[in-house]
């Protein structure tokens, strides 16, 4: 609109100054075609500004006679009209020199009254000169300064934007693509696996993280019906389409998004998969039934709102939030009206500032200090379940994480949302900040209290302060120091996998089940876990499909709070010992010139001597354990066989099972390992050396 309106602004004035020369008007026609510079890069009608060459201006002021002309680009308070050779001067020195390239073109400066100044008490000479501007190629805005102007197209190449973005034309249907996920079928643009270059972003790698997010939808439909679900971000409508088809009945989905042309693709979709469309865009209530449903007769409400607005007016059951970038803009509009032991899911995928890449956007989105560990995927679920327990706490609302996973390209957490200022005290109280030792890499939490310590290095394990110079250790967080699973939920998860044939997720969340309850055991059973007639999740009892009216809760109903009370007394008691926080990577803490233990085999080690021990999801070679580093050192010395060297025959070295554990975490700690292990004999004696020829010395890494 504002192209169009300084091309008719300024075609008029030329027409006016031809005229008042007695110009004819096939003259003032024939620059006129030169004003317009049409190509098959650039589709649109570009500004008079926007030239190819110097002689392309020139042409615009008709250098040509001996009359005197005006500039073109100039008002004529500014420039009065004058001979050719004063005008090419003009147009060379102060509008073709200072001006910006961009492939081929120069975006010459404009002193046009085409962007609007405020008035000023100097008067003219004041607007003309607060009125000179560039306009950009692409997008058509008016950039005042040049610098800026070459920032703002720098922008555009990096974005990867082009001209074709900021044209409202609808792309052709034929160009369109058609994809399935999950019996769902959608409609694409051609490039809608980069956000930059459609307003329609589909993600075909984030197939784990929507089928995720169902399971938990569907747990919850099993716990009340109907539930209203919202899908914050529609984009194409991917994620509210499948839970609309295969939940059905048990939910009310309502797809919003703020960009009219995501609105029309995701009414599109619902038309493809035989769904109504309940329309509504604006604040008000304006709803439009669209469709037949010929063979769904279930509708999807859409809405074209910013998704602050809509969960601001409205209140739901079930919110997910993938917002492109950091969440943490919308998560106060989230809690304010989420109904009581309702779910919200989030979606991070600012994994640069979260996995420590950019830990200055870490500090200033979620106000924590991070730096890069063995553990920074776990530490970046913690840092987002703080912000989501802030959010919460804020409207008196405290939260019970139900799983928290981070992958390679987001990070997800789902949270119950329990009513009330005590929760959401007992749930900021889970905030602490984290020690962690820059040499050996271990870790603890901060003790509760607001009382100063003389020494905090007194709370790590381990003794890198006290044997290597200067400050050894780190303050990271604050963190979320609770449990990240539940188990119930996780198992009622893989149940509603395996209903829906849910075959990628399935392998991921067996892990987690194993993860949360710090296990090794593989033994999933087969049954519903809705059997039970009374189910307790996080010190809340839940209503499942056996259970009595008088034994759940129902949202808004004060008469359970002691049931609330009394179940969270005995939940404490229950999970007085949680699962083990952070994890350890085992090639992080390898010997040298020592090949470690398998790592199936180094875990049964672990859980022989006595710790609870599992695999983790966060780190392919992590081991999550409640055994101190230092243990976790010893038993992996303990079992690692020598690196050999020459043409020595290989087999493994058989260490005596009493080795003294407390000797070798000294060596491997001050790096003094001698030559030789120790082991005790029948007789209780120190046994000779190893025979020459193997490695002599083994430091800790």
């Amino acid at each position: 609109e504002v192209n169009s309106n300084n091309l008719d602004v300024k075609v008029t004035e030329s027409e006016l100054e031809t005229e008042e020369k007695g110009v004819e008007e096939e003259s003032t026609r024939e620059p006129e075609s030169n004003i317009l510079d049409v190509s098959s890069d650039y589709p649109r009608e570009k500004h008079i500004s926007i030239q190819r060459h110097l002689a392309d201006l020139e042409k615009l002021a008709d250098l040509k006679g001996d009359e005197k002309k005006p500039c073109p680009l100039c008002p004529e308070e500014k420039f009065k009209a004058c001979y050719s050779h004063k005008l090419h001067r003009h147009l060379q020195n102060l509008h073709w020199k200072v001006s910006v390239e961009f492939e081929g073109y120069r975006m010459c400066i404009c002193h046009l009254p085409c962007r609007p100044v405020k008035p000023n008490l100097v008067g003219d000479q004041t607007f003309s000169k607060m009125g000179a501007h560039y306009h950009c190629i692409i997008c058509s805005a008016t950039i005042m300064r040049r610098t800026d102007m070459i920032g703002h197209i720098n922008r555009h190449v990096n974005k990867g934007e082009t001209e074709s973005r900021f044209i409202t034309v609808p792309a052709p249907k034929s160009s369109r693509e058609v994809l399935k996920e999950s019996a769902t079928d959608v409609q694409v643009l051609p490039n809608y696996s980069t956000p930059q270059k459609t307003d329609s972003y589909f993600n075909p790698k984030m197939k784990l993280n929507r089928q995720l997010i169902f399971c938990a939808l569907a747990v919850l439909a099993e716990e009340r019906k109907p539930i209203e679900c919202l899908d914050a971000f529609g984009a194409t409508g991917i994620m509210g389409l499948q839970w609309a088809k295969h939940l059905r009945s048990s939910v009310k989905v309502t797809i919003n998004d703020c960009n009219e042309n995501s609105v029309t693709m995701i009414q599109e979709n619902c038309h493809l998969n035989k769904m109504k469309v309940k329309l509504n865009t604006k604040e008000e209530d304006n709803d439009e039934a669209m469709g037949d449903g010929e063979e769904n007769t279930d509708t999807i409400e859409v809405t074209k709102m910013d998704a602050n607005v809509i969960m601001h007016l409205r209140s739901f059951d079930f919110i997910h939030l993938d917002p492109f970038g950091t969440s943490v803009n919308y998560l106060d509009s989230a809690f304010r009206n989420v109904r009581n032991l309702g779910i919200v899911s989030l979606t991070s995928t600012d994994i640069s500032s979260l996995y420590a890449k950019a830990q200055h956007v870490a500090l200033r989105h979620y106000g924590c200090n991070i730096v890069r560990t063995e553990y920074y995927k776990e530490l970046a679920a913690r840092i987002v379940i703080a912000a989501v327990t802030r959010a919460a706490a804020r409207c008196n609302k405290g939260i019970e994480v139900l799983l928290a996973v981070a992958l390679e390209h987001f990070v997800l957490v789902v949270v119950r949302v329990l009513r009330g200022p005590s929760p959401a005290d007992d749930s900021a109280k889970k905030i602490r900040y984290l020690i962690h030792c820059q040499w050996c890499e271990e870790r603890i939490f901060q003790k509760e209290g607001n009382m100063v310590e003389e020494n905090p290095y007194q709370q790590l394990p381990c003794d890198c302060h006290g044997s290597m110079p200067g400050k050894t250790a780190v303050v990271l967080g604050p963190l979320w120091s609770g449990a990240l699973f539940n188990t119930g939920f996780l198992r009622r998860m893989l149940f509603e996998a395996v209903q829906y044939g849910l075959d990628e997720v399935q392998p991921l969340l067996k892990t987690l089940v194993c993860e949360a309850e710090c296990t090794t055991s593989k033994h999933f059973s087969t049954h519903s876990p809705y059997d039970e007639n009374k189910q307790e999740e996080c010190g809340v009892y839940i209503k499942t499909p056996n259970t009595s009216a008088e034994s759940f809760l129902v949202h808004g109903k004060r008469r359970s709070d002691e049931l609330i009370r009394n179940a969270a007394k005995r939940q404490k008691l229950e999970n007085s010992a949680e699962h083990p926080a952070f994890y350890y990577n085992i090639h992080r803490h390898s010997i040298k010139g020592m090949n470690m233990p398998k790592l199936n085999k180094f875990l049964n080690y672990l859980s022989e001597a006595g710790y609870r021990v599992s695999r983790t999801h966060f780190d392919p070679m992590g081991v999550r354990t409640n055994a101190p580093l230092a243990q976790f050192k010893t038993i992996l010395m303990k079992y690692s066989t020598p690196t050999y060297t020459g043409g020595q025959a290989e087999g493994p070295l058989h260490l005596a099972e009493d080795v003294q554990a407390a000797e070798h975490v000294q060596a491997a700690a001050d790096g003094k390992a001698d030559d030789e292990f120790l082991e005790d004999d029948k007789s209780g004696m120190t046994a000779a050396m190893f025979t020459k020829g193997y490695p002599t010395h083994c430091a800790a890494d």
